[in-house]
Order: structure tokens, then sequence, then C-alpha cells
């Protein structure tokens, strides 16, 4: 499985988090056992780093939603926000750009006319103040 098709395997266990509250753990072992799927080990690391590190992730969420709150955001953007931002700060072979597009791509197919835009603005913010030249 090629890292685009594993980065959208993560988005579907984040966004599942964001509505059951389950362990990503948990998620991954009823989707293999029940569907009889096979979630890509990119994938697990991508959406269980997003899982522990969510309480800072959200932190940066908050700071560029300006006038907006996370429980305000469609769970489709928070979840594309919070691997996109994982990867960001967290995996450093991954380039920001490579992120943030992404998140958008998947926020246009999964998403409403508004969160791809809305996640390529909060991306981008948060890129500039990190100094990624690439974003």
């Amino acid at each position: 499985m090629n890292r685009r098709k594993a980065r959208e395997q993560a988005f579907i266990l984040v966004f599942e988090r964001s509505i059951n509250h389950s362990p990503v753990s948990e998620i991954i072992d009823n989707a293999e056992t029940s569907d009889d799927v096979r979630i890509d080990e990119f994938a697990e690391r991508l959406a269980g780093g997003a899982e522990r590190n969510e309480a800072a992730i959200d932190g940066t969420i908050g700071k560029y939603i300006r006038g907006w709150t996370l429980s305000r955001l469609s769970k489709v953007s928070l979840a594309l926000l919070r691997l996109a931002l994982y990867e960001m700060k967290f995996e450093p072979d991954i380039p920001v750009s490579v992120s943030i597009n992404e998140a958008v791509t998947l926020a246009g197919k999964y998403g409403s006319a508004d969160d791809a835009p809305f996640v390529n603005g909060v991306l981008g913010s948060a890129a500039k103040e990190m100094g990624e030249k690439d974003a």
C-alpha cells in the first residue's frame, strides 16, 4: 500500500476516534477482526501518534481557528488537522508541504466545500509559525 492510501486509512481511524472516542488500537482490532481489513503500519503509526499527542495538537489547532472552538469544527476538518499537525510536528521525514497537500486532498474528498480551504488555511498558518519555508 502506498503512503497516500495509508494516510487515508489513518484519517479514517482518527475520524472514527473523534466520533466514538475509542482508542486507535481498539478501532484497528475491530476493523481487522470484523471487516477482514488490514491496517497499514504507516497508517497505524500516524493515527497512534495523533492519538498520543492529541492534547498538544488540539492546543495548536486552537491557536489558528480564530473565532471557532474545536467542538464547532466538522469532524472531517478536526480529524485531518490532527493527523496533518501530528505529521508536521512529530514526523521529520515527511515534508510539511506533503502533509498539507494530503490533508487538503482528503478534505476535498470527504468534507464539504468549506473543509479544504479551511484545513489549508489552518495548516498554512501553523507551518509559517513553525518556520517552514515550503508551506
